[in-house]
């Protein structure tokens, strides 16, 4: 049987959105229970916010039943964090049976180095962005939330988040978007010819080239009106993004 990886994000998990957590547990039963697949990967974003592993919702505790069910299926799940839930911890990723990475881990993809991210980091011209993620993902910002009452860090995250669309709404796309000279850097660094990202919710598959080598970069969409996953085999892969019925 064809071994498989699967790579998702940017779902945005949240009580408001219950098409969207439907739609994650028909693809969880469809292409990965009981399937010889070898990983799951989930980049970021999983979750619309997260103020804490202490705050553990009806939806929380859904997800992370059927992300045991995964782990305990024999397929291993892993967490890269996003900049919605970056403070999620060990408590709710050893609940859902959860390995969590490195924010750019590198991993063997079928005998591809390849890294992984969530992609927040190469949006380098949103410069208002890039002081924040600086600063809460130091080592004593995210300390100092979780330090909070959960009702402030709950009142925090509310406000953050309508800052944050305010914002976006007064940017252009090609400033959320990733640079191409921070792309190439991120290629440099790591000394790989492959990338899995997601972040923008610009679906695609891009290539460089530098010098005589190829470069491929692939972006996964978010979960608003579709399911948007990459499927990566020994032969290839295929990035399928499936409307919602």
């Amino acid at each position: 049987m064809t071994s498989q990886t699967y790579f998702i994000a940017d779902l945005h998990l949240s009580e408001n959105r219950p098409d969207i957590s439907e739609a994650f547990y028909r693809f969880i039963n469809t292409h990965i229970i009981g399937k010889p697949v070898d990983a799951l990967y989930i980049l970021g974003d999983f979750f619309e916010v997260w103020v804490g592993d202490d705050y553990v919702t009806e939806l929380a505790s859904e997800v992370a039943k059927h992300l045991k069910a995964v782990k305990d299926g024999g397929t291993p799940v892993y967490f890269i964090h996003g900049n919605r839930d970056f403070i999620m911890r060990e408590q709710y990723a050893k609940r859902a049976g959860m390995v969590l990475l490195n924010e750019q881990t590198v991993i063997d993809l079928y005998g591809t180095p390849t890294v992984i991210l969530h992609g927040d980091e190469m949006c380098t011209q949103d410069i208002e962005y890039q002081k924040f993620r600086k600063k809460s993902r130091g080592w004593w910002w995210p300390k100092l939330m979780l330090a909070m009452p959960l009702w402030y860090r709950k009142k925090i995250a509310r406000n953050a988040r309508e800052k944050s669309k305010l914002s976006q709404a007064d940017k252009p796309i090609e400033i959320l978007d990733v640079v191409d000279d921070a792309v190439l850097a991120m290629f440099a660094k790591y000394n790989v010819s492959n990338m899995i990202h997601g972040h923008t919710h610009r679906p695609n598959v891009h290539t460089y080239t530098v010098g005589k080598q190829t470069l491929t970069r692939t972006v996964l969409g978010d979960w608003y009106t579709q399911g948007s996953y990459l499927v990566v085999t020994p032969q290839g892969q295929k990035l399928i993004n499936t409307p919602f019925a």
